[in-house]
């Protein structure tokens, strides 16, 4: 787990107007994808999602709000739920942002740019709760097409018969980014996620004799940004750059669509930066990731 240190003074308690907070509908739709626009780069995650799911769904796992300002106008916006993610610049709304996570029991994750996670975590943490988890994560991303050094046949999207190999993986890493593993916790919810995410051809593998040797997810697809996350490669295929042509043939296809590919990479994770900095990505941010809830609710492996 990284230690981050606070090396900003901590923030002073923003003014909190409850009655600038309202829970969005899909009545702001169009306003709440023109404010998200504003930054495409660091906002892809809730745009792709609200352009997929709508605002109101249950396939957001969370609910959307929003935070206006004196004028009535939105200065910020967040998905409150199993993953948190928050966009603004107002003190008072981040503040709201963390409370409305303090008291949202489905809150398992937050996930944002590291300075403006750190200002959240000062609000969250001023009830006495702390994460469970807290990683450093680096932002790589692609935005031109790279020849690969060798093409990868194999190289395709998932069908649903591939979904017995991936929903394990997938499992797995996140268990060992977590601690909590999706199939104990909710195993009939996790398959129909990942084979909801199969059919809507956003799973790419390559399989060679029944084995999984590559797979990665594309969790939000924008005009603007591609995310990419749960990338993959099996033990056995680790160093012989079977992973950097997979990603860079892989982005070549996704860059036919949209201007840029973005990743997020534990900064621990040194063969995995090597892997993508071969694949031509570059680091363009810092990130942070919160893992809530207690040590104790995360179940063993």
């Amino acid at each position: 787990m990284l230690q981050i240190t606070n090396t900003n003074p901590e923030p002073q308690p923003a003014p909190v107007n409850s009655g600038r907070i309202q829970q969005l509908a899909e009545e702001h739709r169009t306003e709440v994808l023109a404010f998200l626009a504003n930054r495409p780069q660091h906002t892809f995650v809730m745009t792709g999602w609200i352009r997929d799911n709508g605002i109101v769904s249950h396939l957001n796992r969370g609910t959307f709000y929003g935070h206006r300002n004196a004028q009535g106008q939105l200065d910020g916006v967040a998905l409150i739920g199993h993953v948190t993610l928050f966009e603004t610049n107002n003190e008072a709304a981040l503040a709201q942002f963390a409370h409305l996570t303090q008291d949202c029991q489905s809150a398992s994750t937050v996930m944002g740019e590291a300075d403006k996670v750190e200002r959240f975590l000062s609000y969250y943490k001023r009830d006495g709760q702390e994460p469970r988890l807290m990683y450093r994560e680096r932002l790589f991303e692609q935005r031109r097409t790279e020849t690969p050094a060798q093409a990868v046949p194999g190289l395709r999207l998932a069908t649903a018969d591939d979904l017995e190999l991936v929903a394990p993986v997938h499992a797995q890493m996140a268990f060992e980014e977590s601690g909590i593993n999706p199939l104990f916790v909710d195993p009939e919810g996790f398959y129909r996620r990942c084979a909801r995410r199969i059919r809507q051809n956003r799973v790419w593998v390559n399989v060679e004799n029944g084995q999984l040797l590559f797979k990665a997810d594309v969790i939000s697809d924008t005009p603007e940004v591609v995310y990419l996350e749960g990338v993959y490669v099996s033990p056995e295929k680790r160093g012989n750059g079977l992973g950097a042509r997979c990603i860079k043939q892989l982005t070549n296809e996704l860059l036919t669509h949209t201007e840029s590919v973005c990743l997020l990479v534990n900064q621990k994770n040194a063969a995995a930066h090597a892997c993508y900095q071969k694949a031509g990505y570059k680091l363009r941010d810092l990130y942070d990731t919160l893992y809530l809830g207690r040590e104790e609710d995360a179940p063993a492996h």
